[in-house]
């Protein structure tokens, strides 16, 4: 039985968002923004390869494929918007060069395309989330690592081969620590959840008093709770993280000129602690106080549902030419 088709005969939009960790589905019938089914799996089990757990995924939802106007895929890493193709994907080993809107199209009969999953959550934020209203947007989702997408415009950048929007890995201090692509002093390896556990407990393998001592392989939560405590060190990791990304954004404003940054992700959660020195460093180090003007820098709106809601768009702009 189709559980995405259970209570409607209408035709649908579907919109998958493809993690290491889980790929969710979500089906929005014609004329709604908001989905009448729901629901997610776990990428790996065992005897099963990710693809085919996919497939099935979409078999599950979308099984009257005469119902099924297109479908819209988040996927991390590198792809190939044009031919729709995973290039790599850092969490999906075995995804590489991977033609998955192709595999879809032919066993569904409905048009596919696929996004970068953080260059997608800005476009769900900018549809239908905090950025309604702005024709110029950064987007940064700030997690175990660190992706964006870029609004120019009213245009979704992806530059000339679709990899464009990979705002956390800027080189942002020089020798710095090793980000997990590999690269020294990435925005990633310095203001994402990994970096700022990692810098806390370096200071405390140094002796730095705090009441974190003990703890061990605090995460962000942890730390942040302790910060709201009072605790200097896990305060001044989250200054630190802030700084660094504050000087990111800064130079973002200086090469994109946005009207809105909205920080999306986990660690954007802790809110002032990690907002407030990023707005301080922007202020101070922005180039002229023009590029501040009618500026908003704020927390994503859709949370996780981000991803889903850009693979929406997405597929609904494919949907509008058949």
């Amino acid at each position: 039985m189709c559980l995405a088709c259970y209570n409607h005969r209408m035709p649908f939009t579907l919109a998958l968002d493809v993690g290491g960790t889980h790929m969710r589905a979500a089906v929005f019938p014609d004329g709604q923004d908001s989905p009448s089914y729901q629901t997610r799996i776990r990428t790996y089990a065992p005897g099963e390869n990710p693809m085919d757990r996919l497939m099935g995924l979409i078999r599950e939802v979308a099984s009257s494929g005469d119902q099924l106007r297109a479908v819209g895929i988040a996927v991390p890493g590198p792809i190939d918007p044009h031919r729709g193709m995973i290039v790599t994907a850092p969490n999906l080993p075995s995804w590489v060069e991977v033609p998955i809107a192709e595999h879809i199209t032919e066993e569904f009969g409905a048009p596919a395309l696929l996004g970068n999953d953080a260059n997608l959550a800005a476009v769900g934020e900018w549809r239908f989330g905090a950025g309604i209203g702005h024709h110029h947007l950064i987007y940064l989702t700030i997690s175990t690592g660190i992706g964006g997408g870029v609004i120019s415009n009213d245009q979704l950048l992806l530059g000339s081969q679709g990899f464009a929007g990979e705002l956390g890995h800027v080189t942002i201090l020089p020798d710095g620590p090793i980000c997990s692509c590999g690269q020294r002093g990435h925005l990633e390896a310095i203001s994402a959840g990994p970096g700022i556990s990692a810098y806390v407990v370096e200071q405390l393998n140094l002796g730095r008093p705090s009441s974190l001592q003990g703890t061990p392989k605090p995460d962000t939560k942890v730390i942040s709770q302790a910060a709201l405590a009072g605790d200097p060190l896990a305060k001044e990791a989250f200054d630190r993280a802030g700084y660094y990304l504050g000087l990111a954004i800064a130079n973002y404003l200086m090469i994109f000129n946005p009207s809105i940054v909205i920080l999306g992700g986990g660690v954007s959660q802790v809110g002032k602690l990690l907002l407030a020195p990023v707005r301080k460093v922007v202020k101070q180090t922005v180039l002229s106080e023009h590029y501040l003007q009618n500026l908003t820098i704020t927390q994503a709106a859709l949370g996780d549902d981000a991803g889903l809601y850009g693979a929406l768009a997405l597929a609904r702009g494919i949907a509008r030419d058949q």
